[in-house]
């Protein structure tokens, strides 16, 4: 059967039918993914890309419509560099082609040649012999293609050769490639693309895509033994909206931070994609350009380990609540959930995307009070599902679930994964305590613990486990609302200085107050040396919120009363401090 034209109906279910090929293909895409990192994840993202174009375009009579829908569904959704661009090439078409209920092929060819500069445009320093050499030789196949026949039917098939044969040259021009033996994974995502889309011209139906045969099997891909070559360690991604935004602007300033740069859109959208070292900096310039929203940031050492090199059969996951140093976590690979920080328009991600003295420094000067949130369920989801598929299980210990509903959005997620051991628990506490857990947990999942004896360990550590917070201001708790203007006012006047505490529940209480910090400090000195009178002290932190001096002079004192110095001494998470209030410093214990 021939087609002659191509209208909204047609086109819309042809792009579902290419995004469901993909998201087949996804596992194995995953698996050859070795360029321009080996991350493991450009599967993951075309087919998120996919599913966003699925849930948020729809069908037109109109072509140009039907394909701004799908470009802006796509751009909104986008996830990873080849995401990114086949985004921007989606949207190149929509700008490219005219108002139109009927597609023919002659037209067709005139948009999706001229479209590839649109891709090109939107990725700073291209590299052929990947998904942009792939599209472009196939846009030009179909140009050429264009005038000798009116079928669609026709000219896909021709055009698919070149793609596919396009596909295969990959190998040999990329050095990586040609080592691993292996395809350019976005390139290949773009050729399973259009034989879903091939596959739904001929056979008119969605149901039963064929899948492509794979030429390597996972054994023969030579993935990188070292992720050291991983110069740049973040993947950093955002869609920064508002009015009038300057595309070549934030080009400008996203390439000054990293490499494998793509910034596609418009001057109301603007998907943005580069591996960079410095997330927070990137960010915070970027704050001046329009609101960043749905921000990604994957830890791709990380994920290489996760993929390639792991310690332990179990991953250790939690949120950013939790306070570790940074070398603690890298050394036991643990996995971080990062809560959203938010002043006004402006959503940062914690620890990642803004810096504790940017926080404070926001904090101090602007009237906004910032406000802390969950992340998307798609972001547990993404990573849940990337774990599963290289640890044996997973064990997530949250912040407590009275503070912050990260841990119901885990454990309901975890529910929807049959098949897969996660254990999602309730620290019942946050920060220093959460650390001390997560440092447990992770040392005996390195040496060699069961999932199961882990968990009842973890639950056995929590109610031994204390927070005392040492509270300088309480200015900062009525802001955010966790202390009533009564209650803020009487402390005010009456210089009252609160000692902050979790109950048995995980919720916060009063331990004590005085009428000076010099008291609130023997306060809890004094509680913290009859508690070691009872039971033995396995281990103790101390955090402050910009407050280091304090801090050291807790660590001194707690040295001297238990014979053992602090195992950490650094800022609180910004989620928690921003709470908490600048001046605050905390001691955590953990109990035999």
């Amino acid at each position: 059967m021939k087609i002659r034209y191509l209208n909204g109906s047609r086109l819309y279910h042809a792009f579902l039918a290419g995004g469901n090929a993909v998201i087949q293909d996804q596992s194995y895409l995953n698996k050859i993914n070795v360029f321009p990192v080996p991350d493991a994840d450009t599967g993951t993202n075309l087919a998120t890309t996919m599913r966003a174009i699925a849930e948020g375009s729809e069908a037109n009579r109109s072509i140009k419509t039907t394909l701004r829908s799908i470009a802006n569904a796509a751009l909104s959704g986008a996830q990873g560099n080849s995401g990114i661009i086949f985004a921007q090439f989606i949207h190149g078409i929509s700008r490219e082609i005219e108002y139109e209920s009927k597609l023919s092929t002659h037209a067709f060819g005139e948009s999706v040649k001229r479209a590839v500069q649109h891709a090109y445009k939107a990725i700073v320093s291209p590299v052929e012999g990947t998904m942009i050499t792939v599209i472009r030789d196939w846009a030009e196949a179909v140009y050429q293609k264009r005038t000798q026949t009116s079928d669609f039917v026709e000219l896909l098939t021709d055009s698919m050769h070149a793609a596919q044969n396009s596909l295969k040259e990959t190998t040999h021009k990329l050095q990586v490639l040609a080592k691993a033996g292996v395809v350019d994974a976005g390139a290949k995502g773009f050729v399973d693309f259009l034989e879903g889309v091939l596959h739904f011209i001929k056979k008119g139906r969605l149901t039963k895509i064929a899948k492509t045969e794979s030429a390597w099997t996972a054994e023969e891909i030579k993935t990188p033994a070292e992720y050291k070559s991983l110069d740049h360690r973040y993947c950093a991604e955002a869609l920064l909206v508002g009015e009038n935004l300057d595309p070549d602007a934030i080009r400008s300033i996203v390439q000054r931070y990293g490499v494998s740069a793509v910034v596609a859109g418009s001057e109301e959208k603007v998907r943005i994609h580069v591996h960079t070292n410095e997330p927070a900096a990137l960010f915070f310039e970027l704050k001046e350009h329009g609101a960043a929203t749905q921000i990604k940031v994957d830890d791709m050492r990380r994920q290489y380990e996760a993929a390639h090199a792991p310690k332990s059969k179990i991953a250790i996951v939690t949120d950013s609540s939790c306070d570790l140093p940074p070398d603690v976590l890298d050394d036991r690979q643990v996995h971080v959930i990062p809560l959203n920080l938010s002043f006004g328009q402006h959503r940062f991600l914690d620890k990642v995307t803004i810096t504790p003295s940017q926080v404070y420094g926001l904090l101090q000067r602007s009237k906004v009070q910032p406000t802390t949130a969950v992340p998307p369920a798609r972001t547990i989801q993404s990573l849940f599902a990337f774990l599963a598929a290289h640890y044996e299980s997973m064990i997530v210990l949250t912040i407590s679930e009275k503070l912050s509903g990260v841990h119901s959005l885990c454990r309901t997620i975890a529910e929807q994964m049959p098949g897969k051991k996660i254990t999602v628990i309730n620290s019942r506490g946050l920060s220093a305590t959460l650390g001390l857990l997560v440092a447990r947990a992770s040392d005996m999942a390195l040496a060699g613990a069961s999932h199961d004896e882990i968990v009842e360990r973890v639950n056995a550590w929590i109610p031994k486990s204390k927070l005392l917070v040492d509270v300088q201001t309480l200015k900062y708790m009525v802001r955010s609302g966790r202390v009533s203007n009564v209650k803020g006012f009487l402390a005010k006047i009456l210089n009252i200085k609160p000692i902050i505490t979790l109950d048995e529940e995980g919720k916060t209480a009063e331990s004590g107050k005085s009428f000076s910090r010099r008291s609130n400090m023997a306060k809890i000195l004094k509680k913290i040396k009859s508690a070691a009178a009872m039971e033995k002290i396995r281990g103790y932190a101390v955090v402050h919120v910009r407050n280091q001096k304090r801090a050291a002079l807790y660590g001194q004192k707690l040295t001297e009363i238990l014979g053992k110095e602090p195992e950490f001494m650094i800022d609180v998470a910004p989620v928690i401090g921003v709470h908490a209030g600048i001046g605050a410093v905390a001691v955590a214990l953990l109990s035999e």
